[in-house]
């Protein structure tokens, strides 16, 4: 199926004024549709397992900023250190420990959000805000000079009442914003929330990042 390319333009329209980036979500999407849209201006795709990004980004133009947007090992880390642009679900000190040392290794370092649970299905993972409190504070203890905690991202119930849906983001953007005031020292630009469904809620609610897949490129097989 070819990218729905009045669709895509549309969200652009919405998007732009209010300084919201959008990242497509390409996974299981060859590299000729990823292309059309990168020729209609994209270039933030996410991705969410390893191999394929891998694949993805050695055979696609060098200026696409790759998000990581599945659930990350700390034993694939190493895989996408080179050239990741964001990574959205960390949610564990470990974890952060590893993305810091393939930065070290790679000379870089490496912008990263912290996964925050907000929906009611226990099948998402996440940290709750205790523990995102207690890992920020841990944080401050532990040099990690090779990354940089961007702000949060989180993904609200699977859900038909959108009422709840926004409960949820207005949670994370509370979060957020005080975890703001208590690390004022801390650039916290990012939240990222807000898919294909439930976009426009969230940027009405602050997001300022939505991953969107299936009404750009049409549900997948």
């Amino acid at each position: 199926m070819a990218v729905n390319k009045e669709v895509y333009q549309q969200i652009i329209s919405e998007l732009t004024p209010k300084k919201v980036t959008l990242v497509a979500v390409s996974k299981i999407r060859p590299v000729s549709e990823i292309m059309e849209l990168y020729n209609l201006g994209q270039r933030d795709f996410g991705e969410n397992y390893v191999q394929e990004l891998v694949d993805k980004a050695a055979q696609l133009p060098k200026d696409i900023n790759w998000h990581f947007i599945g659930h990350l090992q700390s034993n694939k880390v190493k895989y996408i250190a080179p050239f990741v642009h964001l990574i959205h679900g960390v949610d564990s000190l470990n974890l952060l420990k590893e993305i810091n040392k393939q930065g070290a290794k790679n000379g870089r370092i490496i912008d990263i959000l912290l996964q925050v649970h907000i929906a009611e299905e226990e099948t998402k993972f996440g940290l709750d805000e205790t523990e995102v409190n207690v890992l920020i504070s841990k944080l401050a203890d532990v040099q990690m000079p090779y990354v940089r905690v961007c702000g949060l991202m989180g993904m609200a119930s699977f859900i038909e009442d959108m009422e709840k849906v926004r409960g949820e983001f207005k949670n994370l953007k509370r979060i957020l914003e005080e975890l703001r005031l208590r690390t004022p020292d801390s650039e916290l630009p990012t939240l990222s929330m807000g898919m294909s469904a439930d976009y426009k809620i969230a940027i009405e609610e602050g997001s300022t990042m939505v991953r969107i897949g299936s009404i750009l490129f049409g549900m997948r097989n």
